[in-house]
């Protein structure tokens, strides 16, 4: 049987013994250095140490090994170039035929907030990525392995056929350098990061995500291809992050619900349910009893509600699953379940039931930049991730508000900064009266949330109405204090604002600038 060669140098060492033993028994000669060498000599599998084979020793503490001609020669050389089959013969240069290798874990490292930079430093494989892209570039007489996950079926197909196919080796080189340039994402970003953390727009935006699973389709069936992806060192109690316990498998639109329902959840501190339909809350509401809170949400727009999310910052357990399972819902957030909720949960089998982590709320985020798509290009921005600064909060009306009047307006403001734009909500002892979301006109958001209310028996009257943006005309002002509003939260800043002030003092009512806008787009 004809020797072949094969590189071993890997860092994470799952199964590479049973690989290099494969190898041996069908044909490869293997090289290998440092720890990779001593695992296999201790294993009994004979190899040779790369030192010996270049000529050349280690150098400056292992940085210097695998960069040397009688490697990247014996990898690069195209063997039905004549040219080169006559330079390998004269420099004693033999054909390297697979190539597997893994690289020094940075992204594992630098996971710890605290790791210090000479760690990063010596976590950054320069070797590594060399011979994974010689290899991957010369993929039509080269097989690259660069995730030890690939053995099994490699050793499969050398056992059957005797050699790695041609469609096998593509598919290993593309994997290769999408490995290679996750890599180098993760180093750079890390390094921005740290030697330069006021550049938040770098003149090249070099994204990595990990994919966590494919989706049926995207927002239409006709969208076929659709995944989530999960960022590098993705933040705890997100949705990429959550655990899936019971129910069919989670859709596109599915997954954009959860992430506007747990957003909006996370801001409480008290036992809160929200329910979203769309993207946008269609009922709030807090109280000590998790189980009225539901209910109390559910009456605010109990017919949007109908194939919602509901989203709660608190256990589930058994009285809670037993109540929401009597209407049709698609999914149920919360930190918890408890075996009794499951259990109950189950009696709806297509009913998914997402696990965020126990934690404390309201969550503060840390700072995060978001990325929208645009036709040709991509949008990024900081993320939206503060509610209000206490300190510029201003009353601008002549009437102070009540202390009940101040508690229902931030309870307002936190719901309106969720809700798409233009957006108004009107809310009471500590629960959504009306949401009006996503007009073009400001007046009519403050109609629709105040119909919505009368739709279901309610009344916005002697509620504190909130408004994600300025209000432009006097209008929604005038349509609020008509059906009772009694107080106003807004960020201020129209030209118009002396106006809007005059017809808040007009009516009686109370108004605060909150000096700060969440449009939601």
């Amino acid at each position: 049987m004809q020797k072949r060669l094969a590189l071993l140098s890997v860092y994470n060492k799952d199964g590479i013994i049973e690989f290099a033993r494969f190898l041996s028994e069908h044909g490869f000669e293997i090289l290998s250095s440092g720890g990779t060498s001593k695992a296999l000599k201790d294993a009994g599998i004979k190899c040779t140490e790369i030192s010996d084979f270049t000529g050349f020793p280690e150098m400056m503490d292992g940085r210097v090994k695998t960069l040397h001609p009688k490697i990247h020669g014996g990898i690069l050389a195209k063997r039905d170039n004549k040219k080169h089959l006559e330079e390998m013969e004269k420099h004693g240069i033999s054909s390297i035929d697979l190539v597997a290798v893994n690289l020094y874990p940075f992204e594992e490292a630098t996971r710890n907030p605290n790791c210090p930079l000479e760690d990063a430093i010596e976590n950054i494989d320069i070797g590594g990525p060399t011979l994974l892209r010689a290899a991957a570039k010369n993929y039509h007489d080269v097989t690259v392995i660069s995730n030890p996950s690939r053995y099994k079926s490699i050793m499969d197909e050398i056992s059957k056929s005797g050699t790695v196919g041609e469609k096998t080796r593509e598919s290993l080189a593309v994997e290769t350098f999408m490995h290679i340039s996750h890599y180098d994402a993760i180093i750079e970003s890390w390094l921005r990061r740290k030697f330069f953390p006021q550049e938040k727009t770098p003149e090249y935006l070099n994204l990595t995500f990990k994919k966590m699973q494919d989706l049926r389709y995207g927002e239409n069936p006709h969208q076929h291809n659709a995944a989530l992806y999960r960022e590098p060192n993705a933040p705890p109690f997100s949705v990429s992050t959550s655990k899936q316990l019971q129910g069919k498998e989670l859709s596109f639109n599915n997954i954009l619900d959860i992430n506007a329902a747990f957003a909006l959840t996370k801001e409480f501190e008290e036992p809160t349910v929200v329910i979203v339909k769309h993207n946008n809350p269609c009922g709030v509401a807090t109280n000590k009893d998790l189980s009225k809170a539901y209910e109390t949400a559910l009456a605010v727009d109990s017919e949007s509600a109908f194939g919602g999310i509901i989203s709660v910052n608190r256990r589930v357990e058994e009285d809670f699953a037993k109540l929401i399972i009597s209407r049709f819902y698609e999914v149920v957030v919360a930190p918890s379940f408890s075996k009794e909720a499951l259990a109950a949960l189950a009696a709806k089998k297509n009913l998914r039931a997402i696990e965020m982590g126990d934690t404390h709320f309201p969550i503060k985020r840390a700072p995060f930049t978001t990325f929208r798509s645009v036709l040709g290009g991509l949008l990024v921005q900081d993320g939206d991730n503060e509610l209000y600064d206490p300190k510029a909060l201003k009353v601008v009306s002549k009437r102070q508000p009540t202390k009940q009047e101040m508690e229902d307006m931030l309870y307002a403001w936190v719901i309106c900064k969720y809700v798409k734009s233009n957006s108004i909500v009107y809310a009471r002892n500590k629960q959504a009266v009306g949401i009006g979301a996503g007009q073009m006109k400001r007046v009519d958001a403050a109609r629709l949330a105040a119909q919505i209310a009368e739709a279901y028996g309610a009344s916005v009257k002697g509620c504190a109405m909130a408004s994600d943006a300025f209000f432009p005309f006097r209008d929604g002002i005038d349509a609020a204090a008509k059906r009772g509003v009694t107080s106003v939260i807004q960020p201020g800043g129209s030209i118009k604002d002396n106006e809007v002030i005059a017809a808040a003092d007009e009516h009686g009512m109370a108004m605060v600038f909150t000096g700060m806008r969440h449009f939601r787009h």
